[in-house]
């Protein structure tokens, strides 16, 4: 709550072309502070991807709402044609979910929104500086959340978050519900929480802000080595809508037996991993909706086929060739095997 915040606070709004920028103690509470400034709690719905992590719809419950899934289109991101049909009158918001670095559809969304009068919450915590139509994502909807984990493009040396509004009065909600609900100190006029970033994280994502479009760069580029290796039968590249847009937080491709994937490349010394296993829906903690298999089939396909192969910005070429080698020939040998 310092001059470090402060300054990071400005000069990450000034990065993405936004008006406030209020920095939180994570991802998953800017998404819940998001939503509880815009008014969303007890009785809602709010209309989520089903593939995504579970921070998602974890924040849509903390505030008492009810999270309200929908299948997935080609990109993996929510699919704005099957929005419409989910909407029921407890609907409150929309939190579209930039997922692996790319944006949502923003367009049809923003109008379906507008048309039926709903909060769009943009879920942007793998999205740090991508672009959709040429715009910053986290600059669309009523307000957009931001996570600093150590593991994202804009990372911390801890946890920490953000949200991002055009809207006076969500941002200063949101810094009165992050602060105990205290304008001065031992003058609390709401009721709200702990989720304050403390001034080293700050400090460090300052440094760190401005080098990520350099970064945002490097992961293009290793993306495009990575599509131009994997162009072979059996393996399943990203797609991508805007290739200037996208900031490449994953680089997630899918193939037919992907354990066995995995353990060939874990056996050559090469770490990939799932994002995410078991869909939101299928999740136990997430049983009370009632969901089986088959409610998401989209969704639920790409979880038992997805791998998300080496991805950071100082990653070489020859690292990029060595993971497409070893992936092209498990994949050429299980195809040989099946033949």
């Amino acid at each position: 709550m310092g001059p470090e915040l402060e300054a990071f606070e400005r000069e990450f709004a000034d990065f993405l072309g936004a008006a406030h920028c209020v920095g939180v103690a994570s991802g998953t509470d800017a998404l819940a502070l998001c939503l509880r400034a815009a008014g969303v709690g007890s009785g809602d719905e709010v209309i989520i991807p089903a593939n995504t992590f579970i921070a998602s719809a974890m924040a849509v419950s903390q505030v008492g709402a009810t999270p309200r899934m929908v299948d997935i289109d080609d990109h993996y991101l929510i699919d704005t044609s099957v929005i419409e049909a989910a909407i029921t009158p407890r609907t409150k918001a929309i939190m579209p979910v930039h997922l692996y670095g790319q944006a949502a559809d923003l367009g049809p969304l923003m109008a379906l929104a507008e048309r039926h009068k709903l909060h769009v919450i943009e879920d942007a915590c793998q999205a740090h500086g991508a672009r959709y139509d040429g715009r910053r994502v986290g600059t669309f909807g009523t307000a957009a959340a931001f996570s600093f984990y150590p593991g994202k493009n804009l990372g911390a040396y801890g946890d920490g978050g953000a949200v991002v509004t055009a809207d006076p009065e969500i941002a200063e909600r949101v810094r009165l519900l992050r602060d105990f609900g205290q304008r001065k100190k031992y003058e609390h006029v709401i009721i709200g929480g702990n989720s304050r970033l403390d001034s080293m994280q700050a400090a460090i994502l300052r440094v760190k802000l401005r080098y990520l479009d350099r970064w945002n760069a490097c992961r293009r580029g290793a993306a495009r080595t990575y599509d131009e290796l994997l162009d072979c039968p059996g393996i399943t590249r990203p797609l991508c809508r805007d290739l200037d847009g996208h900031v490449y937080h994953l680089y997630v491709v899918r193939v037919a037996r992907r354990n066995a994937a995995l353990q060939t490349l874990a056996q050559s010394g090469i770490q990939a991993g799932i994002h995410y296993p078991v869909p939101v829906h299928l999740q136990p903690a997430y049983a009370h909706l009632g969901l089986r298999r088959g409610a998401y089939p989209r969704t639920e396909a790409a979880a038992g086929e997805i791998i998300s192969l080496p991805m950071f910005p100082e990653i070489t070429n020859s690292q990029i060739e060595r993971v497409a080698a070893t992936l092209r020939q498990h994949v050429g040998g299980a195809q040989e095997a099946r033949s």
